[in-house]
C-alpha cells in the first residue's frame, strides 16, 4: 500500500460515513420528538399525498358529524314545538265535540267554548311565530316547500323536499277526468201522500245505518228536515238534496271512488229503483290528470306528483271543470298552473360534495291548518272555526281531524328522519372517522419501538464513525517515522 499525505482517503471515507450516520441520527430524533415518520415532503412524497388526502377527508367527516348532531338538535326542537301544537289541536277537537252536544249546551256554554277555542288558536299562532333554532323560523312555512295555485279551481296543498322548484310560469296542470261524488238520485217526487203513508228510507254509509220512517202528521218539508237531522246525528257523511221537481238526491260529501253508500226506499223510484231493496249509489270517480307533464296519482279531487319525477310529492286540489284530452298536444287548454318554491331544510351530512339530505316542515299557522277540508259551514281553515252552532261544531271536528293528521304526519316524518337518516348517518360517520384515522396513522405516525431501535443504532454508528475518523486522521503521521 502506498503512503500519501496530500489526500487522506480513509479520513474522507470516515467523514462521509460520519455525516450519513449523523443525518440518520437527526432524522431519528425528529421522528421520536414529533411522533411522526413524515415530517417533511422529502420523508415520503407519495405517502405525504395519501396522508394529506386522508387528513382532509377526516376533517370533513368530523365536521359532518358536527353538522348531523346540530341537525338532530334542530329536529328535536321542532318536534317539541309540534308536540305542543298537537296537544292544542286535540283540545280543540274536544271542544268541538262538546259544542256539538246541542241537546245540553246553552248559549253561555257555547260562548265559553268559543272563547277557549280562540285562545287555543292564538296559542298555536304564538308557537308558530316563536318556534325557531337560532334565528331560523321553524313552523311559519319558511322552511318547507311552498306553492300557489294559478287559475280558477287550482289549490296548492303541499309538496315534499323532493319536489323541484317550478319555472317562473309554474307547472301546468291538466285534468283528464274530474273527481266526482257518489250519488243516488230518485226519479219520482216526494209527495205528501208518501209522508202520510209512513214512507220508510234506510241509508247505510261508512258502517253506520239510518232507518227513517215519516210521521203522517208531518209535512213534506218537516219529513225532509227530520231525515237530514238523522243523517247528521248518526254521523253519515252524506247530503240530502230536494230538487225543484220534488225529487230527492243523496250525495256523498267526499269525492272519489272510495266514498260509497247504499239506500232503500219503500216507494220504488223515490231513492231506490225497487221497493225496500238496498241499492248502491253510483260510485264517484277519482280525478285523473298530470302536473308539469308528469302523470299524477288521483284520489278524490287531489292530484299527487309521481315518485321520482320533478313533481314528486306535489299535491294540488282541483275544483274547476276544465278538461283536457289525454292525447292533446302543446297549446291545449290546461286547468291551470301551480308554482312551487323550494325552501326545505338542507343538511350537509357527509364529507364530500352532494352528500346532503333535506326535510320539509309543516306550516302550523291557523290560517293554513285544516285548509282544503270540505265542510258544511264553509270554513277555510282553523282560524274560521265557530262553535256557537251545531253545524259549525260538526265542521270544526272535521277540520281539527285534518289538522291533527297533518301535524302528526310531520312529527312521524321528523322522527323517521332523525332515526333513520341523521342518527344512522352519525354512527356510520364515526366508524368512517375511526377507520380513516387508523389508515392515516399507519402512513404518517412513527412506530416508536422501531424508531428507538434506529436511534440507538444510529447513535452507536455516529460514535463509531467519529472514533474511526480520528484514527484515519492519525494515519499520515506514520510517514514521520521514515523521516526520523
Amino acid at each position: 500500500m502506498g503512503l500519501r499525505i496530500n489526500n487522506n482517503i480513509s479520513a474522507m471515507n470516515g467523514h462521509r460515513q460520519l455525516l450519513n450516520n449523523d443525518k440518520s441520527l437527526t432524522k431519528s430524533l425528529e421522528k421520536l420528538s414529533s411522533g411522526m415518520k413524515i415530517n417533511r415532503a422529502a420523508d415520503g412524497p407519495a405517502s405525504l399525498i395519501i396522508s394529506e388526502q386522508l387528513r382532509a377527508q377526516i376533517s370533513g367527516l368530523n365536521q359532518a358529524v358536527d353538522n348531523s348532531e346540530t341537525a338532530v338538535s334542530m329536529v328535536q326542537t321542532t318536534e317539541s314545538a309540534l308536540t305542543e301544537v298537537s296537544n292544542l289541536l286535540v283540545g280543540i277537537r274536544q271542544l268541538a265535540i262538546h259544542a256539538a252536544n246541542e241537546g245540553v249546551n246553552d248559549v253561555n256554554m257555547l260562548e265559553a267554548d268559543q272563547l277557549e277555542l280562540d285562545n287555543a288558536l292564538n296559542t298555536i299562532d304564538r308557537i308558530t311565530n316563536n318556534a325557531q333554532f337560532g334565528v331560523k323560523k321553524l313552523l311559519d312555512g319558511s322552511t318547507g316547500a311552498n306553492g300557489v295555485g294559478i287559475g280558477e279551481g287550482v289549490e296548492f296543498l303541499g309538496a315534499s323536499p323532493d319536489t323541484r322548484p317550478s319555472p317562473i310560469e309554474g307547472f301546468e296542470v291538466r285534468v283528464f277526468q274530474l273527481g266526482t261524488q257518489a250519488v243516488k238520485a230518485g226519479t219520482v217526487e216526494f209527495t205528501q201522500d208518501m209522508v202520510n203513508n209512513g214512507e220508510e228510507i234506510t241509508i247505510a254509509e261508512g258502517g253506520k245505518t239510518v232507518s227513517f220512517k215519516a210521521e203522517p202528521t208531518d209535512s213534506v218539508d218537516q219529513a225532509i228536515g227530520k231525515l237530514r237531522n238523522e243523517i247528521k246525528e248518526n254521523g253519515l257523511n252524506l247530503e240530502l238534496i230536494r230538487h225543484d221537481d220534488g225529487s230527492l238526491e243523496l250525495k256523498h260529501n267526499e269525492f272519489g271512488g272510495s266514498a260509497k253508500f247504499s239506500v232503500a226506499s219503500s216507494t220504488a223510484g223515490l231513492l231506490s229503483s225497487e221497493s225496500r231493496v238496498m241499492e248502491s249509489a253510483v260510485p264517484g270517480q277519482d280525478i285523473q290528470g298530470s302536473i308539469g307533464g308528469e302523470v299524477a296519482t288521483g284520489k278524490g279531487r287531489v292530484l299527487t306528483g309521481g315518485k321520482g319525477t320533478k313533481v314528486d310529492g306535489l299535491q294540488i286540489r282541483y275544483t274547476g271543470d276544465i278538461l283536457t284530452e289525454r292525447d292533446a298536444g302543446e297549446g291545449a287548454d290546461a286547468a291551470g298552473r301551480v308554482g312551487v318554491f323550494q325552501n326545505s331544510l338542507i343538511f350537509q351530512i357527509g364529507g364530500n360534495p352532494g352528500q346532503k339530505t333535506s326535510v320539509s316542515l309543516v306550516n302550523t299557522n291557523t290560517r293554513v291548518l285544516g285548509r282544503g277540508v270540505q265542510n258544511e259551514s264553509g270554513f277555510k281553515s282553523l282560524r274560521d272555526l265557530d262553535l256557537r252552532n251545531a253545524i259549525g261544531a260538526e265542521s270544526a271536528i272535521r277540520l281539527a281531524d285534518a289538522a291533527i293528521n297533518d301535524v302528526t304526519r310531520t312529527r312521524a316524518e321528523l322522527g323517521a328522519f332523525q332515526k333513520n337518516t341523521l342518527e344512522s348517518n352519525l354512527r356510520q360517520l364515526r366508524i368512517n372517522v375511526e377507520e380513516m384515522t387508523n389508515a392515516e396513522s399507519i402512513i404518517r405516525d412513527a412506530d416508536m419501538a422501531k424508531e428507538v431501535t434506529e436511534y440507538t443504532r444510529n447513535g452507536i454508528m455516529v460514535q463509531s464513525a467519529t472514533a474511526m475518523l480520528a484514527q484515519a486522521n492519525q494515519m499520515p503521521k506514520t510517514v514521520l517515522t521514515l523521516l526520523g
